[in-house]
C-alpha cells in the first residue's frame, strides 16, 4: 500500500464561459484581489494542514507561514491567476497586461484555521461568520477545504458542515507522502463519490497538483448552487446532528481509503519520545535554540565586520566627497547625511546578514515540525504555574514581533486570557532587540556573543512566567487555565523553496523597518542633535552634550545610575528605542558619529570601544554588571510603538497603558537588581 491516490482522472464538467459572482465581505491585510468580477474562493481547513502554504503557492504572495496553529489568524486575500488549461500563472507582479494574466483569475481568501463551524476563538468565529452568518450574497462563491490525507476523519467535520449549507466545495488532499509512509491510500476518486464533491490530491511544498485544483474549481463553479442537505443556520447549532456528521465522515473515510497505519510507529513518533519529553525536551529545546544564535552570531561576525567598515569608510567618504564637490561640503547638509543618515542607517544594515541568518534558521526549525514540538515542551511550564497552556501559541509569534504575536491573541476564546497574554507579549525578545544584544554581546563578551544572546532569551522566558504568575495569582485569579490542544506535524524535510520564501519575507520585514520609520527617526533625532541650547553656537555646529538631544537626556541619565548606565548617550538610546528597538543602535551611532572628544581627553576610537568605555564610565569599573542590567532594561521595558497600537487595538488603551506601567516597573528594578548584584563580583 504506498500509492496514495487513484490514478484515474477527476470527472470533468463542461466550464460555463461565464460564471454569476458575489462580493464577499472577506478583507484581509495581505495582498490585492482579483478584478472586480472575478470569483471569490475560500480556503478553509484546520490547522496544520498547509492551508497557508497552498495560498502562498496559488498568489505568490509569500505570506508568513509556521508549522504551529495561529499563524493565519486575520483573513488573506490574493490574485490566483491561472491558464484556461488550469496551469496557474507564475508572473505575479506584472500590471495585467501579458498574455498569461488575460485568461482566468480567482480572488483567494485564506480564512483563519478551524476544526469546525462551530467557534471556540475569535479567529473561529470569523471562519464562521463569513461562511455561515454572512448573507448569501456576501459568501464566497466555492469553499476549497483543505483536508490532511493522513488523518481525514479529523479533516472531514467541516465538509460535513460545509454540505449543511449551500456553498460550492471542493476539496484539497494534503500530507499524502505522510500517508502514504503510513501505509495509508487514498482513493481520490472513490473519495469524491463519498463525499459528493471533487477531491483533488496535490503538494503545495512542491508546487504539485495545483493545475488540477484550478480544473476542479473552475469545474464547481460551473455546476448549480447545490442545495442544502439541511436549512437554515439552525441546523448548524444543532448538537444532535454530531453523531450523525460523525458517522457520515466514518463513512467517507472507509469508503475512500484502505489501511490505518495505526499498527506502525512512525519516526515522527519515535523522535517525539526524545523532543517531547518533560526532561528530556526542554533539555532539547534549550540546545536547539544555543545552536541557532551561536552559529549566527559566529557566522555573521565577519559580514557584519565588512559592512560596518563599508559604511563608515567607501560610503561616507563617497558621500562627503559628491558633497563637497557641489558645494555643501562642511554644511548642515552633510552632517545630515553623513553623520546621520549614513552613520545610523547604515549601522543598522549591517545587521542584515545576521538577521537574514536567523531568519533562515528559525524556518528551517518551523518546516521541519520542530517548533511544534517546541510548544508542547514550554506549555508544560505554562500550566504548571497557572498560565492558559494556549497561550504560548502567540508567545512564539512574539519572539519573532511583537505586532502579530498581539493579533495572534485572539485564538484564545475568554477574554481575560486575550487581555493577559496581550500584555505578556512585550516581555518577548522580538528580532528588533536582538540586533542590540548582538551588538554588545559581540562588544563586552566577543567569542561569547551567541551564549550572551541566549541567555537574553532565557530571561525573556523569565520575564514573561515571573510577570504572568503575578497577574494571574492577582488580577485573574479565578480564571482557569486550559490545556494546549495541538495537532503535531510530521517531521519533514524543508523545502528549499519555501524556507527562502518565509525567510526572505521576514527579512524584507526588518528592510522596510530600517528604510522606513528609522530613517524618519534618524532624521529626528540628528535635528535635536542640529538645535543648540547654549549661545555662540549655529544650527548644525554644536556639540552633542549643548543640544536640545544631549540636554533632555542628561536630564532622563540619572533615572539610570543606580543601574550603572547614566551615560546620557545611552539613556537617550532607551528615550529612542520606544519608536524601535533597532532605532537604539542608530541613535548610538549617530551620537558617538557627531561627538567630539571633551578638551584633553583622548579620542576614543570606533564605535564599539565608544559603547565600551562609556560603561566603563557609568558603572564606576563594572561594566558587566552594566550591561546586563541594560539589556534587561531593554528586553523589558515600554515596547514600540506599533505594539502599543496593536495592544490598544486588541485589548483597550487602558490595558495598553496598565501595560507600559508594569513594563517599566519590571525593567528598571530588574536592572537595578542585577547591576547591585553583580557589582559585588565583577
Amino acid at each position: 500500500m504506498s500509492a496514495p491516490q487513484s490514478t484515474r482522472p477527476v470527472r470533468t464538467l463542461p466550464i460555463a464561459p461565464a460564471l454569476p459572482t458575489v462580493r464577499a465581505a472577506c478583507h484581509g491585510p495581505v495582498g490585492e484581489g482579483a478584478g472586480a468580477d472575478a470569483p471569490i474562493i475560500a480556503l478553509a481547513g484546520a490547522p496544520n494542514v498547509g492551508k497557508s502554504t497552498l495560498f502562498n503557492a496559488l498568489t505568490g504572495l509569500r505570506a508568513t507561514t509556521g508549522n504551529w496553529p495561529g499563524t493565519t489568524v486575520d483573513v488573506g486575500r490574493g490574485a490566483w491567476r491561472f491558464k484556461p488549461d488550469g496551469k496557474v500563472c507564475a508572473c505575479t507582479e506584472c500590471s495585467g497586461d501579458c498574455a498569461v494574466n488575460r485568461t482566468s483569475e480567482f480572488t483567494l481568501i485564506d480564512l483563519p484555521g478551524a476544526y469546525s463551524l462551530d467557534p471556540l476563538s475569535r479567529d473561529e468565529e470569523l471562519t464562521r461568520t463569513l461562511l455561515v452568518d454572512a448573507p448569501v450574497a456576501e459568501r464566497p462563491d466555492a469553499v476549497v477545504v483543505v483536508a490532511d490525507a493522513a488523518h481525514l476523519a479529523r479533516s472531514l467535520y467541516l465538509v460535513a458542515q460545509l454540505r449543511e449549507t449551500t456553498h460550492r466545495v471542493v476539496v484539497a488532499l494534503t500530507m499524502n507522502d505522510v500517508a502514504r509512509k503510513a501505509d495509508i491510500e487514498v482513493d481520490s476518486y472513490a473519495l469524491a463519490e463519498a463525499l459528493g464533491c471533487p477531491v483533488v490530491v496535490l503538494d503545495p511544498r512542491r508546487r504539485q497538483g495545483l493545475d488540477n485544483l484550478a480544473r476542479a474549481v473552475r469545474e464547481a463553479l460551473a455546476r448549480p448552487t447545490p442545495a442544502p442537505r439541511l436549512t437554515g443556520t439552525a441546523a448548524l447549532d444543532d448538537l444532535s446532528r454530531d453523531d450523525e456528521r460523525f458517522a457520515w465522515v466514518e463513512s467517507a473515510v472507509s469508503a475512500g481509503t484502505t489501511g490505518s497505519g495505526a499498527e506502525r510507529v512512525s519516526t515522527s513518533d519515535r523522535i517525539d519520545r526524545v523532543a517531547t519529553h518533560p526532561v528530556a525536551g526542554p533539555l532539547l529545546f534549550l540546545a536547539v535554540m544555543w545552536l541557532v544564535f551561536q552559529v549566527t552570531t559566529t557566522v555573521a561576525a565577519p559580514l557584519q565586520d565588512w559592512l560596518d567598515g563599508f559604511f563608515s569608510g567607501p560610503v561616507s567618504d563617497a558621500a562627503s566627497a559628491v558633497l563637497g564637490a557641489i558645494g555643501l561640503g562642511g554644511t548642515w547638509v552633510e552632517g545630515l547625511i553623513v553623520d546621520g543618515l549614513v552613520a545610523g542607517v547604515g549601522m543598522l544594515l549591517t545587521f542584515v546578514p545576521l538577521m537574514a541568518l536567523m531568519f533562515v534558521l528559525l524556518a528551517l526549525l518551523e518546516d521541519s515540525g520542530y517548533m511544534a514540538r517546541a510548544a508542547v515542551v514550554t506549555d508544560r511550564l505554562m500550566r504548571t504555574i497557572g498560565l492558559p497552556g494556549k497561550a504560548f501559541l502567540p508567545l512564539v509569534v512574539g519572539f519573532g514581533c511583537n505586532v502579530p504575536a498581539i493579533a495572534a491573541t485572539r485564538i484564545l476564546g475568554d477574554a481575560r486570557q486575550r487581555v493577559l497574554v496581550a500584555l505578556l507579549v512585550p516581555f518577548t525578545s522580538c528580532t528588533a532587540r536582538l540586533t542590540v544584544y548582538v551588538m554588545l554581546g559581540t562588544i563586552f563578551f566577543e567569542r561569547a556573543a551567541g551564549t550572551a544572546v541566549f541567555v537574553m532569551y532565557l530571561a525573556s522566558i523569565f520575564a514573561v512566567v515571573g510577570v504572568g504568575l503575578v497577574l494571574r495569582r492577582t488580577l485573574w485569579r479565578t480564571m482557569g487555565a486550559e490545556p494546549l490542544v495541538i495537532d503535531l506535524p510530521p517531521y519533514q524535510a524543508p523545502t528549499a523553496r519555501l524556507t527562502a520564501a518565509v525567510s526572505w519575507t521576514r527579512l524584507q520585514g526588518f528592510l522596510r523597518t530600517a528604510s522606513g520609520i528609522i530613517v524618519v527617526t534618524v532624521c529626528a533625532v540628528w535635528l535635536l542633535q542640529a538645535i543648540p541650547t547654549k549661545p555662540g553656537y549655529g544650527f548644525g555646529d554644536v556639540p552633542v552634550r549643548d543640544s536640545a538631544y544631549g540636554v533632555a537626556a542628561q536630564t532622563i541619565a540619572p533615572v539610570f545610575a543606580p543601574a550603572g548606565f547614566a551615560q546620557w548617550q545611552t539613556a537617550s538610546a532607551l528615550v529612542v528605542g520606544f519608536v524601535a528597538k533597532e532605532a537604539v543602535i542608530s541613535s548610538w551611532a549617530q551620537t558617538y558619529a557627531v561627538e567630539e572628544p571633551e578638551e584633553g581627553a583622548e579620542d576614543l576610537g570606533d564605535f564599539g570601544d565608544q559603547v565600551a568605555a562609556a560603561f566603563e564610565s557609568s558603572s564606576g569599573g563594572h561594566p558587566l554588571p552594566a550591561v546586563w542590567a541594560f539589556l534587561w532594561f531593554l528586553m523589558a521595558y515600554t515596547p514600540c510603538v506599533a505594539t502599543l497600537a496593536a495592544q490598544r487595538r486588541e485589548v483597550g488603551l487602558k490595558w495598553a497603558v496598565f501595560g507600559v506601567a508594569i513594563g517599566l516597573v519590571v525593567a528598571w528594578v530588574g536592572a537595578v537588581a542585577i547591576f547591585q548584584v553583580g557589582r559585588l563580583f565583577w
